[in-house]
């Protein structure tokens, strides 16, 4: 009987175009757009940037150590267009006026310093919330700096080897499957969590509040079922539909990395294939799975008290955010499964989907997460239950 609802529920919201824009078309198209305009748009950026000539000032003329050192930096380094300024002031002043993008000065005694062999100042003036300003700076000085350093090496007929005693080389032993995981394994639960959660919206709140609307719960509760074999039959939809979402999600993204035409995108595709394991589907599926149910279980207590699709809505769309902040856990370095966070609903979800990603998962703490998340499932689904079976919910 409850297979029998849940067929006959499914045909009802596979009939349903919002539905099905949001559980199939949206997941699967928003990542390859997405994806592909954000790496056009950075890449325009990056030319752009790297492209541009940069207007940079200098106190002083074209006799300062600073400003010859300039004037021979190589065009590879960037095109530069130099203009020279009689003060501090007057840098400062086409700063702010935007004259100029980066002001250098040589600080006071810099050439006294300099003919000591001792350690001159050179200040840098910009704009911090200029993107790329201080890169651009960093990459010109360096270059001025090793430089000097090199002249004044040669000068004092010192080999660099003799005041450098150490070279240090480190060393990654991680595996690029791990290195895959801890830095990029957080965004498949967020995905997960994000579009799951979007999935069961829409047909939680239709094969409830929408029945209620419609006049159709009180023809579906005369039928000899009972209540919660109606419950199950309907939730089964929502969970489906929610794991549906999230699927087919997790596929727009990886259709996006496929066609993304970057150099790093071989390396990165040859991962995921060893990742994407018969053993991997289903681990991740049994963490996520309860999950899901969960997010049904949330969704149908307040779908069964609303009066209308619109007041369902407004209450469960700001749900969504509270969801999905522990999914954030994820991105922040330092944070890894444990036995406190495998206790924690949602974020053991998303710390053992690292883990599981970069090879590095614990079965205990998995079984624990999983245990965790079976429990506030079943939690979820009994709550759901004793709403659903009060008259005062279920009738308008």
């Amino acid at each position: 009987m409850i297979f029998t609802i849940f067929r006959k529920e499914l045909k009802e919201t596979l009939r349903d175009r919002r539905t099905l824009m949001m559980m199939l078309v949206i997941p699967i198209l928003v990542f390859p757009v997405i994806l592909n305009v954000f790496v056009k748009v950075s890449s325009s950026f990056q030319k752009e940037a790297a492209e541009k000539t940069l207007k940079i000032g200098l106190v002083g003329d074209q006799n300062t150590f600073i400003a010859k050192e300039m004037e021979a930096l190589p065009t590879t380094l960037g095109k530069k267009k130099i203009t020279y300024f009689a003060n501090h002031a007057d840098l400062v002043k086409a700063l702010n006026t935007d004259s100029i993008e980066l002001g250098i000065e040589e600080n006071a005694k810099f050439q006294d310093l300099m003919n000591d062999k001792k350690t001159a100042q050179i200040n840098v003036l910009f704009d911090m919330s200029e993107l790329g300003l201080q890169d651009r700076a960093e990459m010109y000085l360096n270059a001025i700096s090793a430089k000097a350093k090199q002249a004044r090496l040669t000068e004092m007929k010192i080999e660099a080897e003799k005041i450098e005693p150490l070279r240090l080389d480190y060393q990654n032993i991680a595996t690029d499957k791990e290195m895959f995981g801890k830095l990029a394994g957080g965004m498949l639960p967020y995905i997960f969590i994000a579009f799951g959660f979007i999935g069961c919206m829409y047909p939680a709140i239709d094969l409830f509040t929408g029945e209620k609307e419609r006049g159709t719960i009180e023809t579906l509760l005369t039928t000899p079922v009972s209540r919660w074999q109606i419950l199950f039959g309907k939730m089964l939809v929502v969970v489906l539909s929610g794991l549906i979402a999230a699927t087919f999600a997790l596929i727009g993204l990886y259709i996006s990395i496929g066609t993304l035409d970057t150099p790093e995108n071989g390396a990165i595709m040859n991962i995921i294939y060893s990742i994407l394991t018969p053993q991997f589907i289903v681990l991740l599926f049994g963490l996520l799975i309860p999950l899901t149910v969960f997010f049904a279980g949330v969704m149908v207590p307040i779908a069964v008290n609303a009066k209308t699709f619109k007041e369902a809505q407004s209450v469960i769309t700001p749900l969504n955010i509270i969801m999905v902040l522990p999914a954030m856990v994820g991105f922040f370095p330092g944070i890894e499964l444990n036995w406190i966070t495998a206790c924690i609903p949602v974020v053991n979800v998303v710390l053992a989907t690292k883990e599981l990603i970069a090879g590095t998962l614990d079965i205990g703490m998995l079984a624990l997460s999983f245990i965790v998340m079976i429990s506030i499932a079943i939690v979820a689904v009994f709550v759901s239950y004793k709403r659903f079976d009060q008259e005062t919910n279920i009738v308008n």
